[in-house]
């Protein structure tokens, strides 16, 4: 087998012809994460109290809530890719390989599930202020 045509390889064409998806992914989420953390430290150093009933209230703001949703996914879903990008280059048997992937895969989506509860919990009132 050859190393493909010039053409192929200026493009990025490589075998799995996939490669630059995910790679996109990782930047997109890490640009995502970086806008989201930012409004979110503003957000919480711009409170005038930080006790439990004031972030309690600040939460349930529709502009709180949705914002604080998507930082969640974005920040697990760039949590998944990054390890599953450092699980298949550094485990080498396929059974094990598939058996850490989908360890992950349960992991991201539980914890991101409880965070994204709890955040709709709170802002749709089910927290007592």
């Amino acid at each position: 087998m050859g190393t493909g045509t010039g053409l192929g390889r200026v493009r990025g064409l490589g075998s799995a012809k996939s490669g630059t998806h995910h790679w996109w992914l990782q930047r997109v989420t890490a640009a995502a994460n970086l806008i989201l953390m930012i409004w979110f430290v503003v957000s919480i150093v711009r409170l005038p109290v930080v006790d439990h009933q004031a972030v309690v209230l600040w939460l349930k703001s529709p502009l709180v809530a949705v914002p604080l949703v998507l930082l969640v996914l974005s920040t697990f879903w760039h949590l998944r890719l990054g390890m599953q990008t450092f699980i298949e280059d550094y485990v080498h048997d396929e059974g094990n390989k598939v058996a850490v992937l989908l360890l992950l895969n349960a992991y991201v989506f539980l914890c991101g599930a409880l965070c994204v509860f709890s955040i709709l919990k709170i802002a749709f009132g089910g927290v007592p202020a």
